[in-house]
This record gives C-alpha cells, structure tokens and sequence, in this order.
C-alpha cells in the first residue's frame, strides 16, 4: 500500500499497530515509497520526498543521487561551490585506461590526489583537513592507489593547496562506500564541458545536507513472518531509502512499546554473520542477542547496513589486509583514510521513530550506540552486555575495541589483567 498525501492514523488497539508490536496509545506506522515530516499521531508521504518541492525531488538532491552512481561507475563528477567548480574521479576502481583518459579531460591541468586529513596524518603530514598531494608523473593507476592506501609509502610527497570544495568530495566517495581518495583537477577546461554524455555536477552543499536528506526518506516497503532456528517466531520488516539503501528490523515475539523495547542495533558483517568469521564477535552477538530478546519477552533487532563500521564490505577487507601486516583494527581504517568509527545512528533513530518504539534497552557493548540514540530523542532506559566467545582469532581484535574504542568488555579487560597481555589485534 502507497500513501499519498496526508493521512491520520491513531493506532490505539493493535490492529492498528504494526504487525508483532504492541501498541502503546496513540502512535503511527509509516507505509509507503518516500515519507516526509512526522508527528506522533499523523504521517505525511509524499513522492516528492521531504522537504521537495518538484516531482521527484529537488534538482540538487538528485544530482547527488547520479553522483554516487557515477562514482559507483568509476567516472568523473564535477563538484561546486560558490566559489570553485573541480572535476574528481575516485581511485578506488581506477585503470590505468581510466587515469589516462582524466588526465586528457583534464590538460593542461594537472590532477592532484585528494586525501582525507586521517590518511595525511598516517603518511607523517600534519593535516586537519582534506589535504592534497601532487602525483607527478605517475600514469599506472596501481602506483596512485598505493599512495592512497597502503600503510607504508616510499616516495617523496608534495602537498597541494586544496579549495572549499574537498569535503563534500571526500564525502561523496565515502556515501558511496569507495576508498575516500580522488583525483581532482579544476574544471574550467572546454573538454570537461563539452564531454558526451555531460558529466554530473553537485553542489557541495547538497552533498553535506544528504545523509540526512536519504534518513528522512525512509519508508517500510515490506514485512513478513519468519520463523527462526530454535522456535523464535520473528516478523522482518524492510525499509528502503532514497537510494536503495534496506536497512531491515527483525521483530522477536511482540514486544510491549508500553515498556522500554529491547533492541540491538546490529552492523552487518557479511563475514562474520553469514560464514561465521573468527575474526570478530559481531556473528556471535548476533546469535547471543535472539534467544535474549525472546526471553525479554520480545525485542527488536535493526540489522543496518553498515559493514567494517561504515566502511563498506571492500574497504573492510583492505582493513583486514592491513591487520594481517600488523596493524590493529583502529589503525587500519585511519591508515585507508577513515574515521576509526563511520558509522552514523541516525537511520536506527528514524527505523525506532517508524516503528513507535521510543523507549529502548539496548543491547550492546558499545557506549557511543547509546549516545547516538540519547541524542537524537530516544529514551534509553539501559544496556545489556553482550559477551560473546574469546578465541585466539579475535583476541587482539576485541583487545582493541576495549582499550581503545572504549568498548565495554569486562571478560576481555579481567583476562588482559590475568595474563599481563597489551598485545593488538591482527
């Protein structure tokens, strides 16, 4: 079913509820493509998506959308602002057929290389912005990527002044789940506007307004009863956001939205969840957060996408890559340029928002869930740990999350101080 326009619902019994929640007074489920604005008794779905005021959204709006999929596609977008208009093409996925063909869209520019402030300062530069690096004569895009990624780097770097536009093109490579790392040239060339087909451009602005443009365009899209291994009856409920994005919310047994919801926010881990990696402990808290949620007497887990911690499933596996060499799992994704922690919280508020649920016990060993839930509005009554096994595959891994993320766990600390171990993740 699509909603559209302005539709009241008061869900005070619970037929009107969704499906496996309880009803707790008057609350409102959200069914349809695109939703807008919502209050605790009326939701409003418009195609055009929130805040719009064309058909199929606002001209910037979308054209961040193309963006992404050029970016996905490995070509070129032009990004903008007031007072710069650059071309960039991500690295990530980069031939050398590719790099040749920029340099030409570029002449007689030069490209220079665009890195986030985290990868200059793991390359020895003393940055607090994007920073960016001239690249010379390089031609073989597989040289240009290792000076993008790789933990050690022997050749001389000369930094170039960036423009205001940076950010946002850092950004957009990050929404699109690439390495964030680009090459960038001024876009004031006759090639680059008469290229065929045109080439993309989005203003800056959009790009940094977008993350919380796709949050409020989530809508649920599909729900169905699941019965689960061990006698769980579960109800899996799909949303979808403006860019395809399906973060889903498994409904364990019916919890009572009248009482403090238990809830796991889960990343996914294709490795971990899927083939039951050693590596980490994100299947095992999977696995360890059903049956408790059953005898909580229902919950509600949010699987989000949001693998290697808002990395993105490859940029994970380079982290991996990385470990293997040494590094612990916090270095390694500043070494790839990124913040040790993506993710954002804000799609888990809008899925809790969607579903009624606004009162919640976390399941969880990471404080920073609670605060990105706390501030945003939901009442969070409490946490419950979840400790999963120790083996000699995740040891150094779950050291890390507890010494330096800041993650509670206390059997992983009490057996660090039994054994005197300060060893690292690989």
């Amino acid at each position: 079913m699509i909603f559209r326009g302005k539709v009241t619902a008061n869900a005070r019994n619970q037929k009107d509820a969704p499906n496996g929640i309880k009803s707790a007074g008057a609350r409102s489920y959200q069914v349809g493509v695109v939703c807008g604005r919502r209050d605790p008794k009326t939701y409003v779905c418009d195609m055009a998506g929130s805040g719009t005021s064309g058909l199929f959204g606002t001209p910037k709006q979308v054209a961040v959308e193309r963006g992404l999929a050029e970016f996905r596609s490995g070509r070129p977008v032009i990004v903008t602002s007031a007072g710069e208009r650059v071309v960039a093409l991500p690295v990530d996925g980069m031939n050398d057929q590719g790099l040749a063909a920029f340099r030409l869209l570029c002449a007689p520019g030069r490209p220079h290389l665009l890195v986030t402030a985290r990868r200059a300062r793991a390359l020895g530069l003393d940055a607090a912005r994007p920073t960016g690096l001239a690249i010379g004569d390089l031609h073989n895009a597989a040289a240009i990527f290792s000076l993008a990624a790789r933990a050690q780097v022997a050749r001389h770097l000369e930094v170039v002044a960036v423009g205001e536009t940076a950010p946002a093109a850092i950004e957009l490579a990050k929404l699109a789940q690439l390495l964030p790392a680009l090459l960038v040239a001024d876009a004031s060339t006759a090639a680059i506007d008469a290229n065929e087909p045109p080439l993309v451009e989005v203003a800056a602005e959009a790009v940094a307004q977008f993350r919380r443009t796709a949050i409020a365009s989530l809508a649920v899209v599909a729900e169905t009863a699941i019965p689960l291994n061990g006698g769980i009856s579960a109800r899996f409920v799909v949303f979808r956001d403006s860019v395809g994005g399906t973060p889903i919310a498994v409904i364990v047994g019916q919890p009572d939205l009248a009482q403090p919801v238990s809830v796991r926010l889960h990343s996914a881990c294709l490795t971990g969840d899927v083939f039951g990696s050693r590596r980490c402990d994100c299947g095992d808290q999977l696995r360890l957060a059903l049956p408790q949620l059953e005898q909580h007497g229902g919950g509600i887990i949010l699987y989000l996408e949001q693998e290697g911690r808002g990395l993105g499933l490859a940029n994970k596996i380079r982290a991996y890559q990385l470990q293997e060499a040494g590094l612990d799992t916090v270095d390694a994704n500043t070494v790839l340029g990124f913040d040790d922690d993506e993710r954002d919280y804000g799609i888990a508020v809008r899925m809790l928002q969607l579903l009624g649920c606004t009162r919640v016990r976390l399941l969880t060993n990471n404080p920073a869930k609670l605060d990105g839930l706390s501030n945003a509005g939901i009442d969070v009554s409490g946490r419950v740990p979840l400790q999963g096994p120790i083996n000699s595959d995740n040891r150094r891994y779950l050291t890390a999350k507890a010494t330096r993320a800041g993650h509670k766990l206390d059997h992983i600390l009490g057996a660090l101080a039994e054994s005197g171990e300060g060893s690292r993740e690989s």
